[in-house]
């Protein structure tokens, strides 16, 4: 006769780190005039979208109860692209966090829980002008208490996920307008979330406790699905520089430190056979120089033209992509970020669909392509003349289709662009293209690829020439409202070479150059019509430091006749405005070295040297020291 085995049970106890994101919405109170937050596939609330970090212990007693504590911070989203009306202010909150105790049932690797506890946070009044510009902004830190109910479920090897329902009300704090004629304001937050979290177990991977003397393995982590992560802190600065004069966007002639801090999660799932869906939520805080203007050639790759004091959470990328194989020889697929391990055969089609980078498919190269890990000079990590198409984080929806063979691939691109220059609002109505040819080769037994691109976008921008002409009829006018209002649908377009040679085991050489026909305002990227950018990569094995790196390169940006000629008529461009111009070349010097401090992070020392910042002959040169610390996990 057989007898029924036990159920496994799974054990919860432990410490554990992790992410969340989800989605939320409430009420200021009334007369608050709250800030609509970005719901992306939602509307739009006084929170949107919500991220943040957790850090929480759990211990499971023998009756199967779960005891835990857990505290959490969680980010907003940035405000709606939609600019509200204007009002006298608007409040916003900058961030919520809880400290709570959780109370769970485990049914094995199940949890129900109900959690309760403490809550904090602080809101922000932004007093406006009669246009609704900020003029000035005030905090005020708030009080509170949550409660809550979810449920949360291992999903293999340390990872546990879960789904959560969240009540958060915060005590009403005051703003005292009577200095400006207007009412006091009186703020008071009660939030309602509903969000996904995944957790990460440190230490051993939790193991089944069977309730016979037979053992089961712990949950194995599935094939169809990955998790990876990473986070980047960098501090940039330099010392005072000659500025005999400075414009609206000028790099500032004092001296000046600012710093960037993103993480991402890079979600994988394989949805069937070559059908795979990815999805990166990502915090970003941090500026770059004034604002990340005043140089074309920008020194920081994280910096993004939305920073912001406090982290904004954004759904980066949400795409969906499918391989056709065409048979014959395979190659395996490691696993790592936006990339699910396996096996796919080398001649392939391939279709992505949905919200990325643009340089997530074109303009690649081994040894300066991610800000993250290598040069972080914009005009050294990509052919800077290709104005990509992007909002204001670096991001566009679009599709891509790919022909990969052994020994070349050609790839194209149909992207939204910006609805004007520097906007954060994504169209179709125009469009941005690309095509690119990529050809692998081997030269004396060493590898080395060449990619050949072409692009153009049609988007909402201003012709340099008519606006110079226009402008010179009446004089008094300001040149850049001339500009805005002469916007209409233009053409921009181009091309660059891009190239990469091993020389020697773990030595590299790469070489850019770009061009585009700079008649007209550029959309997204930053104020460059020619490019060209070299440098060397050598891996640290012959000092004993293998996963080291070194990086020498240079650039040199420049402006075509009609674009300089805007400039120095007092023109601002995307990212440079000096109110007058000498013109002459940017040149940019770069070199770092990458410390790997063990398998997940790495410190990075770099050092630009940037002559004519803006083109400007008359300011710098710049020394830019920054330091980076980056983790992938």
């Amino acid at each position: 006769m057989k007898t029924s085995r036990p159920l496994p049970i799974y054990d919860w106890t432990g410490l554990y780190l992790g992410g969340h994101f989800g989605y939320g919405g409430g009420s200021f109170g009334p007369g608050s005039h709250a800030l609509p937050s970005q719901g992306v596939l939602f509307p739009s609330t006084v929170t949107g979208l919500l991220g943040g970090y957790q850090i929480g212990y759990n211990r499971q007693l023998d009756n199967h109860v779960v005891l835990g504590v857990e505290a959490d911070v969680s980010f907003g989203s940035p405000q709606d692209t939609a600019r509200p009306t204007p009002t006298p202010y608007n409040t916003a909150l900058d961030y919520t966090a809880t400290a709570r105790g959780r109370v769970g049932y485990a049914f094995g690797a199940l949890m129900p829980y109900v959690t309760g506890g403490v809550a904090w946070g602080r809101s922000k009044l932004n007093l406006n002008d009669a246009d609704g510009d900020l003029i000035l902004s005030a905090s005020r830190d708030h009080l509170g208490w949550t409660a809550g109910a979810g449920v949360e479920f291992a999903v293999g090897g340390n990872w546990t996920a879960k789904v959560e329902y969240a009540y958060l009300d915060l005590m009403r704090q005051s703003y005292d307008l009577a200095s400006r004629g207007l009412p006091n304001v009186a703020v008071d937050p009660t939030i309602h979330s509903l969000r996904v979290g995944l957790n990460y177990r440190l230490g051993e991977t939790p193991s089944w406790l069977p309730s016979s003397p037979v053992a089961r393995p712990a949950l194995a982590q599935s094939a169809d699905w990955n998790i990876h992560g990473q986070t980047t802190f960098i501090a940039t600065a330099y010392p005072a520089i000659r500025s005999p004069y400075q414009g609206t966007d000028s790099l500032s002639g004092g001296a000046q430190a600012r710093e960037t801090f993103t993480t991402t999660a890079f979600l994988g799932w394989r949805l069937w056979q070559g059908g795979e869906l990815y999805l990166n939520p990502e915090l970003a805080q941090g500026f770059g120089f004034n604002g990340t203007t005043g140089i074309a050639g920008f020194p920081n790759g994280e910096a993004q033209k939305a920073g912001g004091t406090y982290p904004k959470i954004r759904p980066q990328r949400y795409y969906f992509r499918q391989t056709f194989g065409l048979g014959g020889e395979q190659e395996d697929v490691p696993d790592a970020a936006n990339q699910l391990a396996g096996k796919r055969d080398i001649d392939r089609i391939t279709l992505t669909v949905g919200r990325f980078a643009v340089g997530d498919f074109f303009d690649g190269n081994s040894y300066a392509k991610d800000p993250r890990a290598d040069f972080m000079n914009w005009a050294m990590w990509s052919s800077a003349a290709y104005d990509f198409p992007a909002d204001l984080p670096g991001f566009t929806r679009g599709a891509v289709v790919e022909l990969n063979r052994k020994d070349w691939a050609v790839r194209a691109g149909l992207f939204q662009v910006p609805s004007r220059p520097n906007s954060d609002i994504l169209t179709f109505h125009t469009g941005g293209a690309v095509v690119e040819f990529e050809e692998r080769h081997q030269l004396f037994d060493q590898p080395g690829k060449l990619r050949v691109g072409a692009f153009a976008n049609r988007g909402n921008t201003g012709n340099f020439r008519n606006v110079l002409t226009f402008e010179g009829l009446d004089p008094t006018l300001d040149i850049n409202d001339v500009m805005a209002s002469l916007r209409r649908d233009n053409l921009k377009y181009g091309f660059y070479l891009n190239g990469e040679q091993q020389i020697a085991p773990e030595v590299g050489l790469f070489a850019r150059a770009s061009w585009n026909d700079g008649q007209n305002e550029s959309l997204s990227f930053t104020d460059i019509d020619r490019s060209v950018s070299a440098g060397l990569s050598i891996k640290g094995s012959r000092w004993g430091r293998a996963n080291d790196t070194i990086g020498l390169g240079g650039a040199i940006n420049g402006l075509s006749a009609a674009h300089r000629d805007f400039l120095a008529a007092g023109g601002i461009g995307l990212m440079i405005g000096d109110g007058r111009l000498n013109y002459g070349t940017e040149r940019i010097l770069e070199s770092y070295y990458a410390y790997a401090i063990d398998k997940n992070y790495s410190f990075t020392a770099d050092y630009q040297l940037i002559a004519n910042p803006a083109y400007n002959r008359d300011r710098g040169p710049v020394s830019i020291f920054s330091g980076r610390l980056h983790g992938e996990f």
